[in-house]
């Protein structure tokens, strides 16, 4: 995993797009520059989830973006998206690898060093650590501390994306943390202007980590 690629990691989220059109506004954030989209639907049904992932899928690569399904990994390898992101209730990263082979993109949730270097022996590709602030999708979500999250970074040699109710307005909190990233929400789909909002937090993204424009 090349972690470039995680620099502006984009989930859907159907409450934020509302009315607009969910491909037009996944295109959009494409537009702007989202360097992985995460297709996150907890209400659809494997089958439903599958064919939204395909149709996502062939969108997602006319901008040569990786697609990555939360949660459903039949739903994952049978659409052809190009990973799975799994929390610490959901399917094994072992079994995941064991089922969809070395090329396929797995990424887990961490919450403490242990479950990240555990993620990473398991043949986790990235990790997904958080929450940073509380957020309208997550509001259950226990806050993580700064210091948590360099310790997670030092902890392991795989990319770690920040998540959890980060904005243009505060996602330089992720300064000098060892991320990779960072996975948004709001700050993208809920903006009136996706692909504006996309542009102006990459381009944030990339000054706060060093990182020159070209991925």
């Amino acid at each position: 995993m090349k972690k470039e690629k995680l620099l502006l990691y984009a989930i859907t989220d159907s409450g934020c797009i509302g009315e607009r059109g969910f491909f037009e506004e996944a295109e959009n954030a494409l537009r702007g520059g989202v360097t992985i989209l995460q297709l996150r639907e907890k209400n659809l049904s494997t089958e439903e989830l599958t064919e939204k992932a395909k149709k996502l899928k062939a969108v997602c690569r006319k901008y040569n973006v990786p697609l990555i399904v939360n949660d459903d990994v039949q739903a994952a390898i049978d659409s052809g998206a190009d990973g799975v992101h799994v929390g610490a209730d959901d399917m094994n990263v072992s079994e995941i690898r064991r089922l969809a082979g070395d090329n396929f993109i797995i990424g887990a949730t961490a919450k403490t060093p242990e479950q990240a270097v555990n993620a990473q022996n398991s043949g986790a590709d990235y990790l997904g650590c958080g929450a940073m602030f509380t957020s309208s999708t997550k509001q259950n979500a226990k806050p993580m501390t700064i210091e948590t999250l360099k310790q997670i970074t030092s902890a392991v040699t795989i990319p770690v994306v920040a998540i959890g109710g980060l904005t243009y307005e505060n996602i330089d909190i992720i300064k000098g943390s060892g991320v990779s990233g960072a996975a948004v929400v709001s700050a993208v789909f809920a903006e009136k202007d996706v692909r504006s909002a996309a542009e102006k937090l990459k381009q944030k993204i990339g000054e706060i980590l060093n990182v020159p424009q070209t991925v």
